[in-house]
């Protein structure tokens, strides 16, 4: 193989679907929410996996907030409201699951309801 050959198979696995900025949001949302009920359901998981569990969530949420509050934002306005709401909530629900206070349940559910919203592309406004 020669370099022009490779540069071109690096960048490009045609197997590979080329995915949309939906369908990145909503993977990275499958797999955080997929670790938040593996370290809520199963007892062999330590408290530090829920808590990286957890942290990765907090992450997530603050990018979205952060995203949601910048005026170029596209977003219909009362949906962006709804989503910096919801990363307050998500703030405030973490730390109570930290201090064993709570379950993540809630997050997983905030999660699961966002990510139907992605696979069906319904944008309410």
């Amino acid at each position: 193989m020669n370099a022009s050959t490779l540069a071109k198979t690096a960048y490009a696995n045609p197997g590979q679907p080329t995915r949309t900025q939906r369908g990145m949001e909503y993977e990275l949302f499958a797999r955080i929410t997929r670790r938040l009920q593996m370290s809520n359901t199963h007892e062999k998981h330590t408290f530090a996996s829920l808590a990286a569990a957890i942290y990765e969530n907090r992450r997530l949420w603050t990018t979205l907030a952060s995203d949601v509050a910048s005026p170029e934002n596209q977003l219909p306005e009362q949906l962006r409201a709804r989503i910096f709401y919801l990363n307050e909530f998500t703030q405030a629900h973490s730390r109570k699951v930290l201090n064993g206070d709570a379950t993540a349940d809630a997050l997983i559910d905030i999660n699961t309801s966002i990510m139907r919203g992605l696979r069906t592309g319904t944008v309410q406004k």
